[in-house]
């Protein structure tokens, strides 16, 4: 459906030019969004594929084993949006040892993210309201340290920003000067505690996400945010009791479409066409999340198969295995706490583990050694491999 200007321009001056900047109107959109059967279809499919996504943590013999490896390959996903280089092993590795392989500030910026979704999901899970409260919490997480330690890390901008271009005159977008940016904050806070009236979660986290970045209430950080929101918003509605679902890649893939549809929003209200994306961004992503889960399962049974051969040492080894399926890149260091078996046993096991080719060892040192579950880590990392 085609609408007016979903929101006014107004007039400021910033770095010595004037631009219009743009003030988004409150949600929900008015008139509210046309369900014409295509686009009602398409979310009942979304919603069916998160319900099986939600199903896989049924499936798992311990979801948590998953969900670091799972949460982290949305970091590398996300912060690659933002121009990062750093890749899934580079971050593990410096979460393992602090030696990444990639620039530090890339790395470290991918960590923050994933320390951000946990602050949210905990703060959730404490039952605190995802509020303007909390995403200034997350935000600081996000932007602490690093490249984002001068871009006023939990706080709310005081000056204007543009999004592409050198310079005001020729950015893509201008959002709301300052001065708008609470009013806009707290009717978006209002519509995440659905008022004026209910919305479904998964059409609240579509129209939320094009309104948080449309506000763009940060000097930096807003887009990471803007798809942290997503999550945390399905997490808190109970569509997902995990955070499992990674639109990052789809928005990767089809960045200009995403763009796009943004600005039609701004320009013409046609929610309809972004809800259409978002929802087979879901259903997409969802899928492939589901499979990529029980790739890995399947996986994991046939090494323990192979591991049982060993006889009785492959008990022992089959334990730092499972261990390694939540954290395929790790030391005898870690190991050894993880499983309370000595460091010699840990490291017969790790050798045993290597002569039968599952784990690899990266750093061809005879001490610090640090190895790879290596099929495991290339299901997962399928998707945020790095240019050449």
């Amino acid at each position: 459906m085609k609408r007016t200007l979903q929101g006014r321009y107004v007039t400021i001056s910033t770095a010595g030019e004037r631009v219009e900047a743009f003030v988004p109107a409150p949600l929900p959109p008015v008139p509210s969004v046309d369900w014409a059967p295509a686009l009602r279809e398409r979310f009942e499919q979304a919603l069916l594929a998160l319900g099986r996504l939600d199903g896989v943590s049924s499936i798992l013999p311990d979801p948590s084993i998953f969900l670091y490896s799972y949460v982290r390959k949305e970091a590398v996903l996300s912060s690659m949006i933002e121009g990062t280089t750093s890749s899934l092993s580079d971050l593990m590795l410096f979460e393992l040892a602090g030696e990444p392989g990639a620039p530090i500030e890339d790395v470290a910026e991918v960590s923050n993210y994933a320390a951000a979704l946990d602050h949210g999901l905990t703060r959730l899970g404490e039952g605190f309201p995802l509020s303007l409260r909390l995403l200034r919490e997350i935000h600081g997480v996000l932007m602490r340290g690093g490249r984002g330690s001068g871009k006023m890390p939990g706080e709310f901008r005081q000056s204007q920003v543009w999004i592409g271009g050198s310079r005001p005159g020729d950015a893509a977008f201008v959002p709301p000067p300052a001065a708008e940016l609470m009013d806009c904050l707290g009717a978006l806070e209002l519509f995440l505690h659905d008022e004026p009236e209910r919305t479904p979660v998964l059409l609240k986290a579509a129209l939320a996400h094009v309104q948080f970045e449309t506000i763009h209430p940060f000097l930096d950080g807003n887009g990471r945010l803007g798809r942290l929101l997503i999550t945390l918003l399905l997490c808190e509605g109970k569509v997902l009791r995990e955070p499992m679902l990674y639109l990052s890649l789809y928005f990767k893939t089809h960045r200009q479409a995403y763009y796009d549809l943004l600005n039609n929003v701004r320009l013409t209200g046609d929610w309809e066409a972004w809800l259409g994306y978002f929802a087979e961004a879901v259903e997409i992503t969802a899928n492939q999340a589901v499979d990529t889960a029980r790739e890995l399962l399947a996986l994991a049974e046939t090494d323990r198969d192979r591991v049982a051969e060993l006889g009785r040492p492959g008990i022992t080894a089959w334990q730092l295995l499972e261990s390694m399926t939540g954290r395929p890149i790790a030391n005898a260091k870690w190991l050894a706490g993880k499983t309370g078996l000595a460091m010699a046993t840990v490291n017969r096991a790790l050798e045993q583990l290597e002569r039968l080719g599952i784990v690899t060892e990266m750093t061809a040192q005879k001490r610090n050694r640090v190895f790879c579950y290596a099929a495991f880590l290339e299901i997962l990392s399928r998707g945020t491999e790095l240019p050449a």
